[in-house]
């Protein structure tokens, strides 16, 4: 466990738990001892901890919502170090949401589409886990395409994984020439209607949707993968209703829904939506993922998919 910092500030406290909270973080807060001094009790000192594996994650967040200064650059390890990436210190930044929807894609030596890659982190796990897959990442925002071909030729994968800039609403050629055996796609989370968006441009566009709604991208998405073919979306618990409609009116079925839960008692907060095309199958429903001990930890079976390199089987 690690500690973020610490203040007496009870009020402020309850807004960087809830503040964590939001971004899928489990904060711990431990308190220390009133002591006394010249005859008044002094305001109790808190400390506000996360896990060690989410110590980075959560000094992003504070920092993004200006609670917290921003630290020395550092490089990202995923997949228990065998992929490391450079991601902008202010912005958007990768987090396991990508790792799971890379785990969650049929492992096949085929063609595989990631849609909204930023960094590479989806494209270069797949590759890893797939060695005989041939990976594409599509990035509106060239600054992050500029960061993921660096990524890409860091771990040294560019002969099986390429970076596109450009817009899925008005594609380049190299990814409407020819369609995907697979596509995924880790999509904004946040409708244009609801507000709220982050300061940062680049957080902006990464978690709100833009000119292209969800309805667009899960289009977008359908019509590059083959018939039989998979599409596989990381999206929020909350909004699979909109997730599942919008697949509705394409040509899919065989509906996967598998939730990531956050711990024992607690709701997902995140899901894993998979459906193919042409396919007339019935929705699924399994029984999906804990991610979290009663510590705050990851689980084993989350660290066999986070550190180990594991594949999620739906």
């Amino acid at each position: 466990m690690k500690e973020l910092l610490r203040t007496t500030d009870s009020v402020w406290m309850s807004w960087l738990t809830a503040l964590l909270s939001d971004s899928d973080i489990e904060a711990i807060v431990l308190e220390g001892h009133t002591s006394v001094l010249e005859g008044s009790a002094m305001a109790i000192s808190r400390r506000l901890c996360v896990i060690d594996e989410a110590y980075n994650h959560a000094v992003r967040v504070l920092v993004a919502a200006g609670e917290l200064d921003a630290p020395p650059p550092s490089d990202d390890a995923f997949l228990g170090g065998r992929i490391v990436l450079k991601q902008p210190e202010t912005g958007f930044r990768a987090a396991v949401d990508p790792v799971f929807l890379a785990a969650a894609t049929p492992m096949v030596a085929g063609r595989v589409l990631d849609v909204g890659t930023g960094v590479g982190t989806a494209a270069l796990c797949y590759a890893y886990r797939v060695p005989g897959a041939q990976v594409t990442g599509l990035e509106i925002q060239a600054d992050l395409a500029t960061l993921a071909r660096a990524n890409v030729a860091a771990n040294d994968l560019r002969d099986r994984v390429a970076i596109v800039t450009g817009d899925l609403l008005a594609p380049p050629a190299a990814v409407v020439d020819e369609p995907f055996d697979h596509v995924m796609a880790n999509p904004p989370y946040m409708p244009l209607s609801r507000g709220g968006a982050p300061e940062n441009p680049s957080r902006a566009i990464s978690m709100v949707e833009g000119d292209a709604n969800l309805a667009a991208w899960v289009e977008f998405c359908v019509s590059r993968v083959k018939p039989k073919g998979s599409v596989t979306f990381v999206h929020r618990a909350d909004r699979l209703d909109d997730l599942i409609g919008a697949l509705r009116t394409c040509d899919t079925g065989g509906f996967i829904v598998f939730p990531l839960w956050s711990g024992k008692g607690r709701p997902a907060k995140r899901v894993l939506v998979q459906a193919r095309r042409d396919v007339r199958t019935p929705l699924r429903l399994p029984s999906g993922l804990l991610l979290h001990k009663d510590d705050g930890g990851y689980t084993q079976a989350a660290m066999d998919i986070l550190r180990g390199g594991g594949a999620l089987r739906l």
